[in-house]
C-alpha cells in the first residue's frame, strides 16, 4: 500500500458520465481518493452516502473528491445514480489501479476501504485505513483537511521574484 511521501501512481479512467479523468488532470488541488470495497453493499453505501453529504465541505477545504472501487462501470455508475452522487466514481473493473496503489485484497479481490489524500503534486500526504469504521474515513478525512487548511491559510506568503 502506498505510505506518506509516495508519489501516487497516475491512472486513466472513465466517469459515469463518460469523461476520461486522469491524475495528472487533478493536480493543482488536493485529492481525496477513496477506495471502497463493492458497490450497493451496506457499509460501501454508508461511507458514499457519508462523502457525498459531505462533498461540499471537501470541496470548500479546497480538495477534488475520487471514489473508486472494481466494480464494473455499469454497476458503479447504477450505484452512483441511486446515491446521487456528484463527486467522480470510477470503476477499476480491471483491478489496474487497485493494484498500483496496493489497495487489493490478495483472497478476495476487492478493494480495501483506504483513503489516500494527495497533494498538489500527487504525493500521499495522508494515508487512512479503517475496514470496518466506515464513518472514520470521512472524520479523518475532514479533519486533516480542517487543519492543513489552516496551515495553509496561516502560512507566509512565497518570496517575491522581484
Amino acid at each position: 500500500m502506498l505510505a506518506v511521501g509516495d508519489t501516487a501512481p497516475d491512472f486513466s479512467a472513465e466517469d459515469c458520465r463518460g469523461r476520461g479523468v486522469t491524475l495528472n488532470q487533478l493536480r493543482g488541488k488536493p485529492v481525496v481518493f477513496f477506495f471502497f470495497p463493492k458497490a450497493f453493499t451496506v457499509a460501501c453505501t454508508l461511507e458514499v452516502r457519508a462523502f457525498q453529504d459531505n462533498h461540499a465541505r471537501i470541496r470548500e477545504l479546497g480538495a477534488v473528491l475520487v471514489g473508486v472501487s472494481v466494480d464494473s462501470a455499469q454497476r458503479q455508475c447504477e450505484f452512483a445514480d441511486s446515491e446521487n452522487v456528484d463527486f467522480t466514481l470510477l470503476s477499476d473493473e480491471s483491478r489496474s489501479i487497485s493494484k498500483q496503489y496496493g489497495v487489493l485484497w490478495p483472497v478476495l479481490n476487492v478493494d480495501r476501504r483506504v483513503t489516500f489524500i494527495l497533494d498538489e503534486h500527487g504525493t500521499v500526504e495522508h494515508v487512512i485505513h479503517h475496514e470496518v469504521k466506515v464513518y472514520r474515513h470521512l472524520d479523518d478525512c475532514i479533519a486533516y483537511l480542517e487543519k492543513r487548511s489552516a496551515r495553509t491559510a496561516g502560512a507566509p506568503p512565497p518570496p517575491s521574484l522581484e
